[in-house]
């Protein structure tokens, strides 16, 4: 399943540099002035999960396939895009394709890289962002909620469902405040807001760029980006794209060195990572044998014949059981013979909810 997370941003906050860096390649271009990025780039990458490297260990397995996400470096926006200033149409297409976005904010003062505001402000700057695409999704329902109503005093049933679920998100436009705060009343109108595809109705992931030296403890420009993040129920997580890009060079010992020198535990990939599954609300399961070991992302409360169909549609179909064995067991105990011996295999329907960590074999009968 993985995800897609479009990063977005005022010019010159730190995107294409952060996108080389997570992405491993040097796609998209990094300068020091507006619009550097036109066309978007999209890299993909392994999601790391120290879990996969261990099961892989013990199912002496010949492959390991992580999951993979994809980030997609849109063009930078400003004032004035959800009129089409700037590349702002492009934009605002490019970012309708994301399943969440990460909003790159500076947190970092330097007299040699232009601001487009000429001043650090990342409240400020989030605003500017957060503005066009409350614009631009108010000018997208302004229509569609008129003709909806119409149809709905005709007796259109699924007129009046859009009408109710749409009209009290453009309430909420107006009043400044972004479509995901949207409570649609039943599974249809759940459907019908999804469909609607608004830019503010994805879930948010600040990413606060700031200096080598306060990448492990932040400083007070991103301690504002977390305070917002909570009052809106967004995730924030402190980066320095400067580390990152020389990461890019070094071996994975020397990677932890280096991380360890700077005080820091992981790399600001994983971070990422972590915070994006924990607000997309997704888990991983496990596959293992000789053959491959192989992690898969399904959404949380996920049941057994969902998370089978992560593999293929197939498996979903014709669902019989899973074998199943908790990660922990899994390691504690050494893999799948002496799990089974332990009793600690079970045999799972399709009403069992998923696991984070869960050692997964299906049996289906198409």
């Amino acid at each position: 399943m993985g995800f897609r997370c479009g990063i977005v941003g005022l010019p010159n906050v730190g995107k294409s540099t952060l996108f080389n860096a997570l992405t491993e390649t040097q796609a998209a271009q990094a300068a020091n002035y507006p619009f550097c990025t036109i066309e978007p780039n999209v890299g993909q990458v392994s999601v790391p999960d120290e879990r996969l490297e261990q099961i892989a260990g013990i199912a002496k397995s010949a492959k390991v396939i992580p999951t993979q996400l994809a980030f997609v470096d849109i063009a930078g926006l400003v004032k004035g895009a959800s009129k089409g200033e700037g590349l702002g149409n492009q934009f605002l297409g490019n970012i309708r394709e994301v399943d969440a976005i990460v909003h790159v904010l500076r947190c970092f003062e330097d007299d040699d890289i232009q601001h487009v505001a000429n001043k650090v402000d990342p409240l400020a700057d989030a605003e500017v962002v957060e503005t066009e695409l409350l614009l631009a999704d108010m000018e997208s329902l302004e229509k569609r909620v008129e003709n909806a109503r119409r149809r709905a005093t005709a007796g259109d049933k699924e007129a009046k469902a859009l009408s109710s679920v749409l009209g009290q998100t453009l309430e909420l436009l107006k009043d400044g405040k972004p479509a995901r705060l949207t409570e649609p009343k039943d599974d249809e109108e759940a459907r019908l807001f999804a469909q609607a595809q608004l830019l503010t109705a994805k879930p948010v992931l600040y990413v606060c760029n700031v200096a080598e030296e306060d990448a492990a403890t932040g400083n007070a420009l991103s301690a504002e980006v977390f305070a917002k993040a909570e009052r809106e129920g967004a995730e924030a997580v402190v980066v320095s794209a400067a580390i990152e890009s020389e990461l890019v060079a070094m071996d994975a010992e020397e990677r932890g060195e280096y991380l360890s020198e700077l005080g820091l535990e992981e790399s600001g990939l994983s971070r990422i990572v972590r915070a994006g599954y924990k607000l997309l609300g997704l888990k991983t399961f496990f596959t293992a044998g000789p053959k491959e070991s192989r992690a898969w992302t399904f959404p949380e409360g996920a049941k057994a014949p969902q998370a089978a169909g992560e593999i293929h549609t197939d498996f979903e179909r014709g669902f019989i059981r899973a074998e199943t064995i908790g990660y922990e067991d899994y390691v504690t105990l050494g893999g799948e013979g002496p799990a089974r011996e332990a009793g600690k295999l079970r045999q799972e329907g399709k009403e069992y909810l998923v696991q984070d960590g869960d050692v997964m074999l299906f049996k289906f009968n198409v």
